[in-house]
């Protein structure tokens, strides 16, 4: 099975050429580099470009995901899918260029993914550390919100769903901020998100910005806009409860102690 998808750019770069040696001679800026992946950064004819390259997982990593009753990540496909979801929604992310997978076996599959750059970002976590005005604050508040609600609306769940991967358009900070979701690795599509990863996107996001001198009213907006874009989380009892119970146990078994504003509360 080989699926090749190519936006106009590459498919003139590259044309009569094979798109898996092409991707293979690319040298750039790496950022991750695992056994079975790859990721960096590359200009070609004066643009920017990000690459992952996937090789097989192999089986033992597949039946380790099986026996934990988790989908094994076979490759690109997943980011590409969920990455095409959202555009088709209307939801900021990043752009696909190129796309390719071949390989029948699952375990040796071999894929590729290339994203055109997003320029002039700051990551949402980093705007959080350096502290920004309480305007910026809600409005950066009420559009993760709004991304993370409306891709839990379509059926798209993050799986690593933190302020991290959200970016922020450095141009809009003073009117009106456009945030991105990235890093969509393990994202999953259905019908319907299942309660546990609901859960566990939300709390994420929760977790992720404890640190940020959040106050309840600004947890209380969040809510309000997520709400709004999802409102299926209403009708699911203690939905709140449950996220801001994961949210807790992801900030003690990552740092030993209690959120600072919990501990304000009490």
């Amino acid at each position: 099975m080989t699926q090749i998808e190519l936006d106009p750019f590459f498919q003139a770069l590259w044309q009569g050429r094979d798109p898996f040696e092409e991707v293979n001679k690319i040298e750039g800026e790496l950022f991750r580099h695992v056994k079975t992946r790859k990721t960096f950064r590359f200009e070609a004819e004066g643009r920017g470009f990000f690459c992952k390259i996937h090789r097989g997982v192999g089986w033992r990593e597949i039946l380790k995901n099986l026996f934990q009753f988790k989908r094994p990540v076979l490759g690109a496909a997943n980011e590409f899918d969920a990455l095409r979801a959202l555009h088709a929604a209307g939801i900021p992310t990043m752009t696909p260029a190129a796309f390719g997978r071949r390989g029948k076996n699952p375990a040796r599959q071999e894929s590729f993914l290339i994203t055109c750059e997003l320029e002039n970002m700051i990551s949402c976590e980093e705007l959080a550390a350096s502290g920004v005005s309480p305007q910026l604050r809600r409005k950066l508040i009420a559009r993760i919100a709004e991304s993370a609600g409306r891709m839990h609306h379509i059926g798209i769940n993050h799986c690593d769903c933190y302020i991290c991967h959200y970016l922020a358009d450095k141009n809009t900070l003073e009117n009106d901020p456009a945030v991105y979701v990235i890093d969509l690795h393990r994202a999953r599509q259905r019908k319907k998100v299942p309660y546990h990863y609901h859960i566990k996107d939300t709390a994420g996001l929760f977790f992720s910005s404890m640190d940020a001198g959040l106050s309840r009213r600004d947890r209380l907006r969040f809510m309000a806009v997520y709400r709004r874009v999802c409102p299926e989380c209403c009708g699911m009892p203690h939905f709140w409860r449950d996220v801001e119970r994961t949210a807790r146990k992801l900030y003690i078994k990552e740092f030993g102690r209690i959120p600072a504003y919990q501990k304000d509360q009490k």
